[in-house]
């Protein structure tokens, strides 16, 4: 039987780097990627590239950040609430970080890979 969820697309796909600004010069000089978000984020910075044109991006997530795939849904409460009821390894709550990050939270898959559901158009 199919489920249905409110996941929209994959958007991010998030790979560890032990040097952002290495790693955000090695995408954007010598692959060509744009730089799609740069912003503060905790102690550090949150850092997003992808190919001129692309919808998803890459983002180059600092040591102790979760790495994973981030999937956007148009109802982040609806579906945590729905993958819990079913049983899916899911976070114990929406994390709510404030105005400026949208609700998000993270399930896990039969090999415990961790998809982000973040909140959005």
């Amino acid at each position: 039987m199919s489920r249905t969820t409110h996941i929209t697309q994959i958007a991010t796909v998030g790979i560890r780097v032990t040097d952002q600004q290495k790693a955000l010069e090695f995408y954007v000089d010598e692959l060509g990627f744009e730089v799609r978000r740069d912003v503060p984020f905790g102690d550090g910075r949150w850092v997003e590239v992808a190919p001129p044109g692309a919808t998803t991006t890459v983002a180059l997530v600092p040591e102790g950040t979760p790495v994973g795939i981030r999937l956007t849904t148009r109802d982040a409460d609806a579906d945590h609430a729905d993958l819990r009821a079913r049983g899916v390894d899911a976070d114990a709550e929406v994390l709510r970080m404030g105005p400026a990050v949208p609700p998000m939270f993270a399930v896990r898959d039969p090999d415990g890979n961790d998809l982000i559901l973040i909140e959005g158009s």
